[in-house]
């Protein structure tokens, strides 16, 4: 076979750094069709984009499957790569901040929750040394209300092997008392969190003038 025709042998002998584009997106499709390599249609692919790897990063799985030889399994190969991807080149480059209190939790929320018009529940989710692992968005609601499935929030946290979690959400409204849902909702997460050993360490309450802390105030 000409070695076009076999990228992934390329790689192990040449290394990464010496495959061209097609033939790296090769390597994701797998194989091509009877008239086609699978480093032809990824050329092919590619042109569609001009060469722009963030245009093909754009594309959804049935763009993709409008291609001949690319069915839904290899089109959701190529946007999982392309997601990979951009996930990597949003953390290559950032420390991951340490939670050690409150304003610290405040301080990582402000650039997501500040001005916002409805409430948003997310949960900070942390390793053993309470480095940000992820901030995840579990609901949005209307202006007093959210909803936040407790099912939901540890998939998360087990999915990501979180070691401990911080709840937060917004009060629109500037209130930074928390409500009785709030509390019912705190208690039944502190109980869930201390049977799957990942515990809630605090409920901060986020609003644009200032934030309430359960943990601070002692009612964890």
């Amino acid at each position: 076979m000409a070695e076009e025709d076999r990228p992934r042998e390329k790689l192990l002998h040449k290394g990464k750094v010496n495959l061209t584009d097609a033939e790296l997106i090769a390597i994701l499709l797998g194989s091509g069709t009877a008239q086609q390599s699978a480093v032809d249609l990824a050329r092919d692919l590619l042109r569609e984009v001009e060469g722009d790897l963030s245009a093909l990063a754009k594309m959804q799985p049935k763009d993709l499957m409008r291609f001949k030889g690319i069915g839904e399994a290899k089109a959701i190969t190529i946007v999982s790569a392309m997601e990979l991807g951009r996930r990597r080149g949003q953390t290559k480059s950032e420390r991951k901040p340490r939670i050690s209190s409150s304003s610290d939790v405040y301080t990582l929320m402000k650039p997501v929750l500040l001005d916002e018009l409805i409430e948003h529940f997310y949960i900070v989710l942390l390793n053993r040394a309470n480095l940000v692992l992820r901030t995840v968005k579990i609901s949005s609601g209307g202006t007093n209300a959210t909803i936040a499935d407790p099912k939901l929030i540890f998939k998360y946290a087990l999915d990501y092997l979180a070691s401990s979690m911080i709840l937060v959400h917004n009060h629109p409204s500037g209130n930074l008392k928390p409500s009785e849902p709030d509390r019912r909702l705190t208690k039944r997460l502190l109980e869930v969190g201390k049977s799957l050993e990942i515990p809630v360490l605090d409920h901060v309450i986020f609003t644009d003038a200032g934030y309430y802390s359960f943990a601070d105030e002692g009612i964890l």
